[in-house]
């Protein structure tokens, strides 16, 4: 008798003993009600047979959304891939108010990336993802937060683009380039005309500073053993002027 009151014993620690792993949180179901509060990590006795203990992980879980095809605002066609992290917060609302935790959230995310892209024209899907971002992860949470889920992020990890448009892309910032240098090389000779107007007022107002710098190119060209220099005119008589400079010193 004793022998067996101890296989009995044992039998019931080994099925009304259950380990809840730091991670996880326990739901007790008594004859299919919930009972008690959340069952927190540890070893915990439940009834065989009257009791169900059910594990939930609190854990951080990845879901990627698949690629699907996505018309925008402006009808440009195109292919979204995301990515949601999502996680557990009320493990009793988990099991009681969603069957399937992760298709629920899978097919709510394809179905927003779609709603919230879609309502989108192309430049701010591209420019503004960061706000994408965030208008699906707000409107996630709003419809999760009564399954006892929090969606911590969503990102739209890749955009596909038909290659019509990414060749028309091209050429648009291709010719954008070609724009900003125009203006540049612009304002590049505005400034130079700017700094010849300058120049030649300079000169105008001492004529003697246009014969210095004749001399300083022809030193410049000197320096070159192979060039060939010819006189213009102006250097004769810049040449003269400094003979009649010479011979007027002599007199003196």
């Amino acid at each position: 008798m004793f022998v067996l009151i101890a296989i009995l014993v044992v039998l019931y620690l080994v099925f009304s003993a259950k380990i809840v792993s730091q991670y996880q949180r326990g739901v007790v179901f008594r004859l299919g009600k919930v009972s008690g509060n959340v069952r927190e990590p540890g070893l915990h006795f439940i009834i065989p047979i009257i009791d169900n203990l059910h594990k939930v992980s609190l854990r951080t879980i990845t879901l990627p959304v698949d690629s699907q095809k996505i018309i925008s605002k402006d009808n440009v066609s195109m292919d979204v891939a995301a990515v949601a992290y999502y996680q557990i917060k009320d493990p009793t609302k988990s099991i009681v108010s969603i069957e399937n935790v992760s298709s629920a959230i899978y097919q709510i995310a394809q179905t927003t990336v779609r709603n919230v892209v879609g309502m989108s024209p192309l430049d701010v899907v591209l420019s503004q993802t960061r706000k994408i971002n965030e208008d699906i992860k707000s409107i996630l949470d709003k419809t999760t937060e009564k399954w006892g889920i929090y969606v911590s992020a969503v990102e739209l990890k890749d955009i596909q683009l038909p290659e019509s448009m990414q060749s028309a892309m091209a050429a648009e910032a291709q010719a954008e380039r070609e724009k900003r240098a125009k203006i540049i090389a612009a304002e590049g000779e505005a400034l130079s005309a700017a700094k010849l107007a300058e120049a030649a007022d300079v000169i105008a107002k001492h004529p003697i500073a246009l014969q210095l710098r004749n001399l300083q190119v022809l030193a410049e060209i000197s320096s070159d053993k192979n060039s060939t220099i010819i006189f213009p005119s102006q250097f004769m008589d810049t040449v003269k002027s400094v003979r009649d400079f010479i011979a007027k010193e002599g007199d003196f």
